[in-house]
Protein backbone atom coordinates (compact mmCIF):
# COMPACT_ATOMS: atom_id res chain seq x y z
CA UNK A 1 0.00 0.00 0.00
CA UNK A 2 2.57 2.49 0.96
CA UNK A 3 4.71 1.63 -2.20
CA UNK A 4 1.11 2.17 -4.29
CA UNK A 5 1.06 5.58 -2.89
CA UNK A 6 4.96 6.75 -3.47
CA UNK A 7 4.05 5.82 -6.57
CA UNK A 8 1.20 8.09 -7.51
CA UNK A 9 2.94 10.66 -5.34
CA UNK A 10 5.69 10.48 -8.08
CA UNK A 11 3.11 10.49 -11.31
CA UNK A 12 1.61 13.50 -9.53
CA UNK A 13 4.96 15.39 -9.43
CA UNK A 14 5.81 14.69 -12.84
CA UNK A 15 2.48 16.69 -13.63
CA UNK A 16 2.98 19.00 -11.34
CA UNK A 17 6.70 20.03 -12.94
CA UNK A 18 5.06 20.80 -16.16
CA UNK A 19 2.38 22.58 -15.11
CA UNK A 20 4.99 24.77 -13.36
CA UNK A 21 6.66 25.42 -16.53
CA UNK A 22 4.01 27.00 -17.66
CA UNK A 23 3.17 29.17 -14.58
CA UNK A 24 6.82 30.65 -14.23
CA UNK A 25 5.72 34.09 -14.92
CA UNK A 26 3.69 35.05 -12.54
CA UNK A 27 5.05 36.73 -9.47
CA UNK A 28 5.98 35.70 -6.21
CA UNK A 29 2.29 35.45 -4.07
CA UNK A 30 0.42 35.46 -7.41
CA UNK A 31 -0.05 31.13 -7.75
CA UNK A 32 -0.68 31.40 -3.93
CA UNK A 33 -3.83 33.90 -4.52
CA UNK A 34 -4.87 31.85 -7.58
CA UNK A 35 -4.79 28.74 -5.83
CA UNK A 36 -7.23 30.44 -2.93
CA UNK A 37 -9.28 32.04 -5.25
CA UNK A 38 -9.64 28.54 -7.28
CA UNK A 39 -10.32 26.15 -4.25
CA UNK A 40 -12.36 28.36 -2.30
CA UNK A 41 -14.78 28.44 -5.42
CA UNK A 42 -14.67 24.91 -6.02
CA UNK A 43 -14.90 24.02 -2.12
CA UNK A 44 -17.62 26.10 -0.81
CA UNK A 45 -16.93 25.92 2.88
CA UNK A 46 -13.73 25.78 3.00
CA UNK A 47 -11.78 27.83 4.61
CA UNK A 48 -7.57 28.46 3.71
CA UNK A 49 -5.58 29.73 6.18
CA UNK A 50 -2.24 29.65 4.29
CA UNK A 51 -0.72 28.50 0.93
CA UNK A 52 3.02 27.89 0.70
CA UNK A 53 5.56 25.80 -1.49
CA UNK A 54 6.07 22.85 -1.04
CA UNK A 55 9.39 21.38 -0.68
CA UNK A 56 8.44 18.68 -3.00
CA UNK A 57 9.04 20.33 -6.71
CA UNK A 58 5.76 22.09 -8.16
CA UNK A 59 3.38 21.35 -5.49
CA UNK A 60 2.10 23.45 -2.79
CA UNK A 61 0.51 22.87 0.54
CA UNK A 62 -2.68 24.17 1.40
CA UNK A 63 -3.73 24.36 5.36
CA UNK A 64 -7.46 24.53 6.18
CA UNK A 65 -9.10 25.96 9.44
CA UNK A 66 -9.92 22.44 10.27
CA UNK A 67 -6.29 21.44 10.28
CA UNK A 68 -6.44 19.38 6.79
CA UNK A 69 -3.77 20.28 4.25
CA UNK A 70 -4.43 19.24 0.09
CA UNK A 71 -1.62 19.65 -2.17
CA UNK A 72 -1.69 21.52 -5.44
CA UNK A 73 -0.25 22.15 -8.69
CA UNK A 74 0.46 25.67 -9.43
CA UNK A 75 -3.01 26.04 -11.50
CA UNK A 76 -5.26 24.74 -8.85
CA UNK A 77 -6.13 22.02 -11.32
CA UNK A 78 -4.76 18.60 -9.56
CA UNK A 79 -4.98 18.04 -6.17
CA UNK A 80 -3.48 15.47 -3.17
CA UNK A 81 -5.22 14.19 -0.13
CA UNK A 82 -3.34 12.33 2.20
CA UNK A 83 0.31 12.80 3.50
CA UNK A 84 3.48 13.36 1.31
CA UNK A 85 6.74 11.52 2.42
CA UNK A 86 9.97 11.69 2.35
CA UNK A 87 12.75 9.43 2.24
CA UNK A 88 15.86 10.37 3.70
CA UNK A 89 19.23 9.09 4.84
CA UNK A 90 17.40 7.97 7.91
CA UNK A 91 14.19 6.58 7.03
CA UNK A 92 10.99 8.08 5.85
CA UNK A 93 9.78 11.57 7.17
CA UNK A 94 6.18 12.63 7.20
CA UNK A 95 6.52 16.12 5.25
CA UNK A 96 2.96 16.45 5.57
CA UNK A 97 2.63 16.05 9.71
CA UNK A 98 5.86 18.73 10.01
CA UNK A 99 3.87 21.13 7.70
CA UNK A 100 0.64 20.25 9.97
CA UNK A 101 2.62 20.76 13.46
CA UNK A 102 4.25 24.35 12.02
CA UNK A 103 0.75 25.15 11.14
CA UNK A 104 -0.39 23.78 14.91
CA UNK A 105 2.27 25.30 16.96
CA UNK A 106 1.46 28.65 14.94
CA UNK A 107 -2.67 28.25 15.89
CA UNK A 108 -1.82 27.95 20.07
CA UNK A 109 0.20 30.51 20.20
CA UNK A 110 -2.20 32.88 18.57
CA UNK A 111 -4.85 31.71 20.53
CA UNK A 112 -2.32 31.84 23.93
CA UNK A 113 -3.81 31.21 27.01
CA UNK A 114 -7.07 32.13 27.54
CA UNK A 115 -8.82 30.21 30.22
CA UNK A 116 -6.67 26.86 30.51
CA UNK A 117 -6.86 25.00 33.44
CA UNK A 118 -2.94 24.47 34.44
CA UNK A 119 -0.83 21.95 36.35
CA UNK A 120 2.54 23.76 37.31
CA UNK A 121 5.66 22.10 37.00
CA UNK A 122 7.21 21.36 41.00
CA UNK A 123 10.52 23.21 40.84
CA UNK A 124 12.09 24.85 37.11
CA UNK A 125 9.55 23.82 34.56
CA UNK A 126 11.47 21.94 31.80
CA UNK A 127 8.41 21.73 29.42
CA UNK A 128 5.05 22.24 29.20
CA UNK A 129 2.00 20.64 27.15
CA UNK A 130 -1.34 21.54 26.02
CA UNK A 131 -3.68 18.92 26.19
CA UNK A 132 -7.24 19.13 24.90
CA UNK A 133 -8.93 16.86 27.55
CA UNK A 134 -12.98 15.41 28.17
CA UNK A 135 -13.94 14.70 31.62
CA UNK A 136 -15.47 11.72 31.08
CA UNK A 137 -13.03 10.23 28.77
CA UNK A 138 -11.65 6.75 30.56
CA UNK A 139 -8.34 7.64 29.24
CA UNK A 140 -8.67 11.43 29.86
CA UNK A 141 -8.92 10.07 33.21
CA UNK A 142 -5.94 8.02 33.50
CA UNK A 143 -3.62 10.77 32.02
CA UNK A 144 -4.79 13.20 34.91
CA UNK A 145 -3.77 10.54 37.66
CA UNK A 146 -0.56 10.92 36.19
CA UNK A 147 -0.27 14.51 36.27
CA UNK A 148 1.81 14.81 39.53
CA UNK A 149 4.11 12.43 38.47
CA UNK A 150 4.69 14.86 35.49
CA UNK A 151 4.80 17.89 37.42
CA UNK A 152 7.41 16.40 39.19
CA UNK A 153 9.25 15.43 36.20
CA UNK A 154 9.21 19.52 35.61
CA UNK A 155 6.31 19.20 32.95
CA UNK A 156 3.64 22.06 33.22
CA UNK A 157 0.21 20.63 31.92
CA UNK A 158 -2.15 22.52 30.94
CA UNK A 159 -5.91 22.08 30.25
CA UNK A 160 -7.92 23.09 27.00
CA UNK A 161 -11.64 21.66 27.53
CA UNK A 162 -12.52 19.47 24.41
CA UNK A 163 -15.32 17.52 25.68
CA UNK A 164 -15.99 15.20 22.51
CA UNK A 165 -20.06 15.03 22.79
CA UNK A 166 -20.08 18.38 21.80
CA UNK A 167 -21.97 21.65 23.53
CA UNK A 168 -24.92 21.61 25.19
CA UNK A 169 -24.30 18.53 25.93
CA UNK A 170 -24.29 16.84 29.74
CA UNK A 171 -19.93 16.40 29.58
CA UNK A 172 -19.89 19.72 27.78
CA UNK A 173 -22.00 21.65 30.67
CA UNK A 174 -19.82 19.05 33.52
CA UNK A 175 -17.38 21.17 31.65
CA UNK A 176 -18.49 24.36 32.16
CA UNK A 177 -18.97 24.37 35.97
CA UNK A 178 -15.59 22.44 36.16
CA UNK A 179 -14.06 25.68 34.77
CA UNK A 180 -16.63 28.40 36.55
CA UNK A 181 -15.68 26.75 40.03
CA UNK A 182 -13.87 29.14 42.78
CA UNK A 183 -11.04 26.16 42.64
CA UNK A 184 -11.04 25.04 39.27
CA UNK A 185 -8.08 22.34 39.85
CA UNK A 186 -10.15 20.37 42.82
CA UNK A 187 -12.99 20.43 40.71
CA UNK A 188 -11.24 19.03 38.08
CA UNK A 189 -10.04 16.48 40.32
CA UNK A 190 -13.41 15.60 41.50
CA UNK A 191 -15.30 15.34 38.57
CA UNK A 192 -11.77 13.33 36.79
CA UNK A 193 -12.37 10.64 39.68
CA UNK A 194 -16.22 10.64 38.94
CA UNK A 195 -17.51 12.76 41.85
CA UNK A 196 -20.03 15.50 41.39
CA UNK A 197 -19.21 18.90 40.51
CA UNK A 198 -22.10 21.39 41.54
CA UNK A 199 -23.40 22.81 38.60
CA UNK A 200 -22.25 26.21 37.67
CA UNK A 201 -22.58 28.72 34.58
CA UNK A 202 -20.60 31.91 33.71
CA UNK A 203 -18.97 33.43 31.18
CA UNK A 204 -16.17 30.88 29.89
CA UNK A 205 -13.88 29.78 27.22
CA UNK A 206 -14.89 26.45 26.60
CA UNK A 207 -16.44 26.44 23.46
CA UNK A 208 -13.70 28.46 21.92
CA UNK A 209 -11.05 25.90 23.19
CA UNK A 210 -13.58 23.10 21.97
CA UNK A 211 -13.44 24.96 18.33
CA UNK A 212 -9.35 25.42 19.07
CA UNK A 213 -9.18 21.66 18.97
CA UNK A 214 -10.98 21.17 15.56
CA UNK A 215 -8.60 23.71 14.36
CA UNK A 216 -5.96 22.13 15.24
CA UNK A 217 -6.82 18.47 14.38
CA UNK A 218 -7.93 17.12 17.45
CA UNK A 219 -10.47 13.99 16.63
CA UNK A 220 -9.98 12.46 20.00
CA UNK A 221 -9.20 12.59 23.49
CA UNK A 222 -6.60 12.90 25.22
CA UNK A 223 -4.58 14.89 22.37
CA UNK A 224 -1.62 16.45 23.84
CA UNK A 225 0.30 19.11 21.69
CA UNK A 226 3.80 19.85 22.34
CA UNK A 227 5.59 23.29 21.84
CA UNK A 228 6.82 22.50 18.63
CA UNK A 229 3.16 21.92 17.82
CA UNK A 230 3.37 18.21 17.10
CA UNK A 231 0.32 16.21 18.29
CA UNK A 232 0.66 13.08 20.45
CA UNK A 233 -2.61 11.44 19.61
CA UNK A 234 -4.28 9.15 23.38
CA UNK A 235 -2.76 8.19 26.41
CA UNK A 236 0.63 8.11 26.92
CA UNK A 237 2.99 6.87 30.35
CA UNK A 238 3.90 9.75 32.10
CA UNK A 239 7.67 7.96 31.74
CA UNK A 240 7.12 7.67 28.28
CA UNK A 241 6.27 10.91 27.40
CA UNK A 242 8.67 12.63 29.39
CA UNK A 243 11.39 10.02 27.78
CA UNK A 244 9.74 11.56 24.16
CA UNK A 245 10.24 15.52 25.25
CA UNK A 246 14.04 14.55 26.06
CA UNK A 247 13.77 15.11 29.88
CA UNK A 248 14.67 11.61 31.19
Amino acid sequence: MLIKSLFKSCLLFVTATLVMAGASTLQAGEVEDKITEKLTAAVPGLKISEVRKSEAKGLYEVYSNNGDTIFTTADGQYLLTGDLLKITSTGIANVSEQGRASQRARTMDDFGGKGVISYAAKGTEKASIAVFTDIDCPYCRKMHDEVPQLNDMGITVHYYGFPRSGPNTPSFRKYISVWCSDDQQAAMDAAKQGRPVEEQSCDNPVREQFQLGGRVGVTGTPAIVLEDGNMVRGYVPAQKLAEGLGLL
